[in-house]
């Protein structure tokens, strides 16, 4: 598979990732703002950081390094053993959510159940959907694998199901046998057996799997540090804990709909083009050249959303919270944090870039070496989140998240640098706006700052959408500057997030 048909249907999987993410987020978004008119902040601060990093724990530590190991390798190898792998996680995941059940029950603060109801079943309830979505992680990794564009499913026991009824009908459909590269002929080869040459497993995916173990447990402290810090170190009480939730959750919407789908997609896309731990003057120089293009638009494309949304995020997070939540998220600390979020997103879409890159090209031993940095950041950032807070409440959370993500993407640009130092491509070029277009931005922050004071969010809703308004004007003249001057990039957007390719039967 050449690399240009890799990238076309790596930008499809991120096409289709996309437009379900945003029909998904779109329902929960709705659905959590009529329920914030009726819950308590308590139960929302449980719920959503408590519960919810017991399940994203368990899954982290029983599938993430499994992902990355097995993703990184071409189609063509012994899928049994890739196959046997997998599947170890779900006796990984059954072990996780006892251990960590029993954290979260008898070690960790209780809540009142006057305020917070059902807490152990809740516990119960998350951690057993953590195992139930880990029985299609063997289908899920091959349909990755082969980029199945239209293989987008529902969630824990739907996924499974979805998977199984997928493959199931595939494999038994006469177009099965034109897929030369699939590497399985019926569902029972999905499930663990004895391979021909006696090996269960791959060791050398094994090994990888363990490096990238080390790697993701200190990325995933850096991820979902400040939940720890809450949950662990009781920093916040309940209800703080839920109004910076919900504005956590708010403020990076965006980044999960657009540069989470990127980031996966294109992880698979730099996986399979480049060669792993191989030097750029060493590879094919086609798949180089195409990989530092596409690595160049992503980075520019990512430093475009995230300054749009740091710039226009100042002026309208007041509002955006009073007509999300009301008055318990527009008042006290809510516009503070999502203003200070809004700066984050931007730092966060460059990081999924450069990282998506990084991980994908970087050897086994690069990896290693990698685990040694993020070891010092994950104890940086949980001394200097607690500090933080304790100084400036849960506004810390977000600086220090903001310090971390920084020192993550110098070490990531350092890396992208050394790579392709050799070569004539320069795909950190992606990081340079015209001129012209950072006066548009700094023009329309002070446009909207200066609607803010006068318009919002007190003088009535005539006010409110007049400042909308403004902001709709600036934000027009400000992506119309970058169409005009960006037009890499939008060559880029057109010729592979919008124009499918027909003639991929498969997608």
């Amino acid at each position: 598979m050449g690399s240009q048909e890799v990238l076309g249907q790596a930008a499809r999987l991120a096409s289709s990732g996309l437009f379900l993410q945003v029909l998904f987020r779109l329902i929960t978004f709705v659905l959590n703002a009529f329920i914030l008119r009726f819950l308590s902040k308590e139960i929302v601060g449980v719920v959503n950081v408590r519960l919810t990093l017991l399940y994203s724990t368990t899954l982290f530590l029983a599938r993430e390094a499994f992902r990355r190991a097995c993703l990184s390798g071409g189609t063509q190898r012994d899928w049994s053993q890739t196959l046997n792998l997998l599947w170890l996680t779900v006796p990984l995941g059954v072990f996780w959510s006892l251990f960590l059940g029993w954290i979260w029950l008898q070690l960790l603060e209780v809540p009142d159940p006057n305020v917070v109801p059902h807490y152990a079943t809740g516990v119960v309830l998350f951690g057993l959907s953590a195992v139930v979505e880990l029985l299609g992680e063997p289908f899920w990794v091959l349909a990755q694998a082969h980029m199945f564009v239209k293989l987008k499913l529902f969630y824990t026991t739907v996924l499974v199901l979805c998977y199984v009824i997928y493959f199931t009908k595939l494999l038994g459909s006469p177009e099965s046998t034109k897929l030369q590269t699939l590497p399985v002929s019926r569902i029972t080869d999905l499930l663990p057996n004895i391979t021909r040459n006696g090996a269960f497993i791959n060791w050398k995916e094994a090994k990888l799997t363990w490096s990238f173990f080390k790697q993701s447990f200190l990325k995933q402290i850096l991820t979902e540090g400040e939940r720890y810090v809450m949950t662990f170190l009781n920093v916040l009480n309940f209800g703080d804990q839920g109004v910076y939730d919900i504005v956590n959750n708010l403020g990076s919407l965006v980044a999960r709909l657009i540069f989470q789908p990127i980031e996966e997609s294109f992880y698979i896309f730099f996986a399979k083009v480049l060669e792993r731990g191989k030097d750029a003057t060493l590879q094919k120089q086609e798949d180089v050249a195409v990989a530092a293009a596409v690595l160049e638009s992503l980075l520019k494309l990512a430093l475009l959303a995230g300054l749009t949304i740091t710039v226009f995020g100042f002026a309208y997070s007041q509002l955006a919270l009073d007509i999300y939540g009301g008055t318990m998220l527009s008042s006290g600390s809510g516009p503070v944090l999502l203003r200070s979020y809004c700066l984050y997103v931007l730092l966060l879409a460059i990081n999924g870039v450069t990282e998506c890159f990084t991980f994908a090209a970087m050897s086994k031993e690069e990896v290693d070496r990698y685990n040694f940095v993020m070891l010092a950041l994950s104890s940086s950032f949980l001394v200097l989140s607690y500090l933080l807070t304790r100084w400036c409440g849960s506004v810390g959370f977000i600086l220090a998240n903001c310090f971390n993500m920084g020192i993550r993407i110098t070490q990531s640009l350092c890396f992208i640098h050394c790579y392709y130092r050799r070569s004539p491509h320069r795909p950190l070029a992606g990081l340079h706006l015209s001129p012209v277009l950072l006066g548009t931005f700094a023009l329309s922050g002070g446009v909207t700052a200066v609607s803010e004071v006068f318009l919002c969010c007190e003088q009535g809703w005539p006010a409110r959408l007049a400042h909308i308004a403004v902001g709709a004007f600036c934000l027009g003249a400000t992506l119309g500057t970058a169409f005009l001057t960006e037009t890499k990039l939008i060559h880029f957007l057109r010729t592979q997030l919008g124009v499918p390719r027909c003639t991929d039967k498969m997608t």
